[in-house]
């Protein structure tokens, strides 16, 4: 009971300090029972997490921390870094016990290896804690060897930070971890360490006389300290987390790799590392929602508007090149050389989110569920066990691509262990006395609005069909239920012009309040507002027409010049080899395609998906060396289900349309006699 006491107290007390406009409903208040995504967050909790923690086992991730400690119980002793570790291994722990705290708001009596997880998570935070110095300073890969530290550490704190140092990219994701294990059990043990962390870097990094003039070499510091600043109610976090976006571009490191070149109210372009920029660009947001500065809202809304209408993939994938892992000139957005990087991923997700509580505009929802559903999600399989670092749109019969299970640089599946879990707290939204229903998933909710509990319960097979039905179970009262009318259905693929359905279908939406049509006249930035007088028992029901589109891309876009792409609803769908007769690569689709959803088809065990047919044509050489065409089904899948069934051929999510885009170089030639023309 005095647990429980202890975590109303604190999220009372969160809330009450929360200063986005719009305000987040956190994920130990919403409880996910959905079709789609259950069996996600269950393979993370009984498959992910537990082989993270297992690989961090593995691989000395917690050999690090406990040499740190014997180093500070005995200088004499070192423990020089193998040459396979990379100065941010540390952060891999911290994001796994981040992942694990989600999960242990829903799941408080889950196991690691026949324990419970959450003793097994005080066990490792306790090994993490005993490598910290006495002044709060965590960085294993120097404490543990201060004559001999890592190669990318440089000879004394701090020297290599703005290069590969990585000490403020270790402090972003243990603030982050530890802010989440502190909000999901109310224990201070870990939220203690992180805190000591980050109050060294305050007292040796700032603005102030005999302070060192320092940014993040790699970003999302600024994010962690504004969490910290939201959980504490201190602002000298919130204060840090500005100065290092402040500095930007002012210190010795000025590159667009590292979004450096110039000071960040002055850019308008997403350019360089794209992990690194969608972590500066969501603390940009933060720092913008929570301190008002006009300057830091105009410029994250410059490079906002600049990502969804030049660098945007039609999956929701960010980062078009392996070079860099960055960004590309604008409408630079090539398919199967496409990095789409799982981490860019995730931190779309939260620049998203981000500028969603900024501004409590929908269209920041349509971006954040398009990646979501596509892009992200491609990222781990289906069962949990295997994991992308990049996210192509295409891949030829002899790239042999597919997913891994871990990597050494193991940023990306240690990502999804923390963001997976953390689904729940991206459903609902609340300001004053609006409600904001955001994603739509089966589930139950409580938080309050306009001051009062309100329960409410969602039931829904979204995205497998378009109807949702939201119930009051609990808060009587007046308030406004602002429910999220998707881009999809109000005929716009993402807020811009760089996509646009080509099919010529309109598709609408119905709300009904107890059985009885609600006309909404207009909506507001996007929403549904439903404004009553609401009461337990009342059941709101929307539908969406969710039927199979066709979508173009800008002409800009020279990668996919003639080709169409297909989605339903949220999902975005690809053709991939074990559904089609010939490699897919071959096809061409018919000038007016007809699109129809097939039977449910099983991807991997239990796993099964709505593919999309249509009639189309594939292309050939025959023995006479003339190309000819055969009439063919194509069958397509959503695109977060590609590469479950083996590695034998390829995967397109652009179609070829017109012949110009079908190139012979696609083509594959049947056995014939040689006629001589290429030689012997």
């Amino acid at each position: 009971m005095k647990k429980v006491l202890s975590l109303i107290l604190f999220l009372v007390v969160v809330a009450a300090k929360a200063q986005y406009p719009i305000n987040p409903v956190p994920f130990t208040s919403v409880k996910v029972s959905d079709s789609f995504w259950s069996p996600r967050l269950e393979a993370s909790r009984n498959v992910t997490i537990p082989l993270a923690f297992s690989k961090c086992e593995e691989t000395g991730r917690y050999t690090n921390f406990s040499d740190a400690a014997k180093h500070l119980a005995d200088p004499t002793q070192e423990f020089p870094d193998k040459s396979w570790t990379f100065s941010f291994d540390d952060t891999d722990p911290y994001k796994t016990i981040e992942g694990a705290s989600f999960l242990l708001s829903t799941y408080p009596n889950a196991l690691y290896k026949g324990k419970r997880l959450d003793k097994y998570v005080d066990s490792v935070i306790a090994v993490i804690a005993s490598g910290q110095e006495p002044d709060g300073y965590l960085y294993t890969a120097r404490t543990k060897s201060p004559s001999k530290p890592h190669s990318w550490a440089g000879s004394k704190r701090w020297e290599k930070v703005e290069e590969l140092s990585h000490e403020f990219y270790n402090l972003g994701h243990l603030l982050e971890a530890a802010c989440a294990h502190y909000q999901a059990t109310g224990k201070r043990n870990f939220l203690d360490v992180a805190i000591r962390y980050a109050d060294c870097v305050c007292r040796e990094i700032g603005p102030g006389e005999g302070q060192l003039k320092l940014v993040p070499g790699h970003q999302i510091a600024e994010m962690g300290l504004c969490k910290l600043f939201l959980v504490t109610g201190d602002k000298k976090y919130l204060n840090q987390a500005k100065f290092f976006l402040d500095m930007r571009g002012k210190t010795a490191r000025r590159d667009a790799y590292s979004q450096a070149h110039k000071p960040v109210v002055e850019q308008d372009e997403a350019v360089g590392h794209a992990v690194r920029a969608e972590y500066m660009y969501s603390g940009m947001a933060d720092v913008a929602a929570l301190t008002g500065d006009s300057a830091y809202i105009k410029a994250i809304d410059r490079i906002w508007d600049n990502i969804v209408t030049k660098k945007y993939y039609i999956t929701g994938g960010v980062g078009a090149k392996h070079e860099g892992e960055s960004f590309g000139r604008n409408y630079e957005l090539p398919n199967a050389s496409a990095y789409a990087e799982t981490c860019a991923q995730i931190g779309n997700v939260y620049t998203n989110y981000r500028l969603f509580l900024l501004h409590g505009d929908s269209k920041y929802y349509d971006v954040l569920e398009r990646t979501l559903y596509n892009a992200l999600i491609s990222g781990v399989s289906l069962t949990g066990d295997g994991f992308f670092y990049p996210n192509p749109l295409s891949c030829k019969e002899e790239q042999q691509y597919a997913r891994q299970p871990w990597f050494g640089c193991a940023c990306c599946p240690s990502n999804i262990c923390r963001f997976i879990p953390s689904l729940p707290g991206y459903v609902y939204a609340t300001k004053d006395n609006n409600l904001y229903v955001n994603l739509f998933m089966g589930n139950s909710a409580t938080m309050k609005v306009a001051g009062k509990s309100v329960t409410i319960s969602q039931q829904t097979q979204y995205p497998a069909d378009g109807d949702v039905k939201i119930s009051i179970v609990k808060g009587n009262g007046n308030y406004n239920l602002c429910i999220r009318i998707p881009g999809w259905v109000k005929g716009e693929v993402v807020p811009s012009d760089l996509y646009s359905f080509v099919d010529g279908k309109t598709l609408g939406y119905t709300i009904k309040v107890n059985g009885k049509a609600v006309n909404v006249s207009e909506l507001q930035k996007g929403y549904a507002v439903i404004s009553r007088s609401w009461k337990k028992g009342d059941v709101v029901e929307v539908h969406f027409d969710m039927e199979p589109r066709l979508v173009k891309a800008n002409d800009k876009v020279v990668a996919d010049a003639g080709r169409l792409s297909v989605e339903r609803g949220p999902l975005v769908y690809c053709a991939e080899w074990p559904d089609n007769d010939v490699d897919v690569s071959t096809y061409l689709l018919n000038l007016s395609p007809k699109l129809s959803v097939a039977a449910p088809k099983t991807i991997i065990g239990e796993h099964t998906v709505l593919p999309i047919t249509t009639q189309a044509q594939s292309l050939s050489i025959n023995a006479e060396g003339k190309l000819q065409t055969t009439d063919r089904t194509l069958t397509l899948i959503p695109y977060y289900a590609w590469d479950h069934r083996g590695q034998k051929g390829g995967m397109d999510v652009w179609l070829p349309a017109q012949v110009s885009a079908a190139s012979a170089t696609h083509v594959k030639a049947e056995k014939q006699k040689d006629n001589g023309f290429f030689g012997k």
